[in-house]
């Protein structure tokens, strides 16, 4: 997730590198003892790069679920994000042993704080790779619609082909020990977002696809869990933050630093989400590359451009989860390398499996935000900090505002779940 402001090697054992869900292996790879010598400048960049990601892409779906009054969603999901990320600062400051995100849970709950942490990360970083093979597929499939294959009988569709295509491809990628074989992916984020925003902008205004706003609503009370949890996806950066936070010069600026991050990348989704929902209206599809005709060359600049990124992303997403699996058992990582192998090839083997089975990208991605992104980003930060500070013991403006984004974060995930899981199970 960084580009040419990277932070220093002797800070990072592989580079930030954007997607929401490439946070993470900071929190893992993260070196305790590293020097604070990043500066604001390069904390913002790496900030924006962590809350930008693949969640642009459906963010215009997001608001043809719920209508044009579900974009204010957006940005109360951005202010409460915002808040709580400074609360996990406030963390950080009740003790200085917290150097990562699972640090605040073992701090607040235990040991126990912690794997519960860990679960949340690994399986939301695990969805998310799925996701990166969901979108190859189909977008793939956009670009060569009769492609099909038949082996020994059978007949496997083009989109399943691709995914399957998208797994070979990315497995050598995840047979690496050292990520900075990778380093070249990490100027890939913001300037993707950027490029795939001006091709799609191109297209509507060049390209004869215009403005239309065909079947748009005000808003669409059903489509509402579905919205709010795409949004929520948008900002599950939270477990790069003490990273972030520990590794800047001047610590007092983190709170500036981060509402920076949270204004230029809310107006990017914002702006991506009406620049959509203005083109296709109530057709828009579940990634807004899938609307562009493919003929046109704006259209393939974006489509390409979102392909290629993914796949280079992925080994960055699933080294956190062969990290842990490894340290389930050190006997046998111990051994031989043999045995990573047989992690990675499982790992990819799993989720082409998964994304072939279940290959709908917004569902999937409405329930990693319900479930997963809601909790530890909104819950999570807040039930650590009330127990770390003590501030459940006095009642106030502040409990009453942690309060609501806690009961705002219970409905979202009880709801958005259910909802999410009902589409899954209706499209199966």
């Amino acid at each position: 997730m960084d580009a040419a402001d990277a932070l220093d090697r002797s800070s990072l054992t592989f580079p930030l590198v954007c997607d929401e869900r490439q946070q993470y292996e900071e929190v893992e790879a993260i070196d305790c003892d590293q020097t604070k010598t990043t500066s604001v400048l390069k904390t913002c960049f790496n900030g924006l790069n962590a809350l930008s990601g693949v969640g642009m892409l459906s963010v215009p779906y997001a608001l043809s679920s719920g209508g044009w009054l579900s974009l204010i969603l957006l940005f109360v999901i951005a202010v409460a994000a915002f808040y709580t990320g400074l609360l996990i600062q406030r963390c950080m400051d009740e003790d200085s042993t917290i150097r990562t995100y699972p640090d605040i849970g073992e701090r607040a709950f235990g040991k126990k704080g912690k794997i519960v942490l860990s679960i949340f990360m690994n399986t939301e970083l695990y969805l998310v790779a799925t996701a990166f093979l969901i979108l190859e597929g189909d977008n793939l499939h956009n670009l060569f619609p009769e492609m099909k294959l038949q082996v020994a009988g059978l007949t496997i569709s083009g989109k399943k082909c691709f995914t399957i295509l998208g797994g070979l491809i990315v497995l050598p990628t995840v047979w690496f020990d050292s990520l900075s074989l990778l380093s070249y992916v990490s100027a890939s984020g913001v300037f993707s977002s950027v490029i795939i925003i001006g091709s799609i902008l191109w297209t509507a205004v060049f390209d004869g696809i215009g403005f239309h706003q065909e079947g748009s609503v005000p808003l669409n009370w059903s489509g509402i869990p579905t919205a709010v949890s795409l949004y929520a996806f948008c900002y599950c950066a939270h477990p790069v933050f003490p990273t972030l936070y520990k590794s800047m010069k001047n610590k007092c600026q983190f709170p500036n630093v981060l509402l920076v991050c949270f204004i230029l990348c809310t107006l990017g989704y914002a702006s991506m989400a009406v620049l959509g929902y203005l083109m296709f209206g109530s057709t828009v599809e579940s990634q807004i590359t899938l609307n562009l005709p493919t003929e046109e060359l704006s259209s393939k600049i974006a489509i390409w451009t979102t392909l290629i990124n993914p796949l280079s992303k992925y080994a960055l997403m699933v080294t956190p989860i062969l990290n842990t699996a490894q340290n389930w058992f050190p006997s046998c990582s111990k051994k031989s390398r043999s045995f990573r192998l047989f992690l990675s090839t499982s790992l990819v083997i799993s989720s082409v499996i998964v994304a072939s089975a279940i290959p709908f990208f917004a569902y999937l991605m409405s329930l990693v935000g319900a479930f997963l992104s809601v909790t530890a980003s909104l819950i999570i930060p807040c039930l650590c900090y009330l127990k770390i500070s003590g501030t459940y013991r006095n009642l106030g403006c502040e409990m009453l505002i942690i309060g609501c984004i806690i009961l705002m974060g219970v409905v979202v995930a009880i709801v958005g779940t259910y909802t999410s899981l009902q589409q899954i199970i209706e499209h199966l």
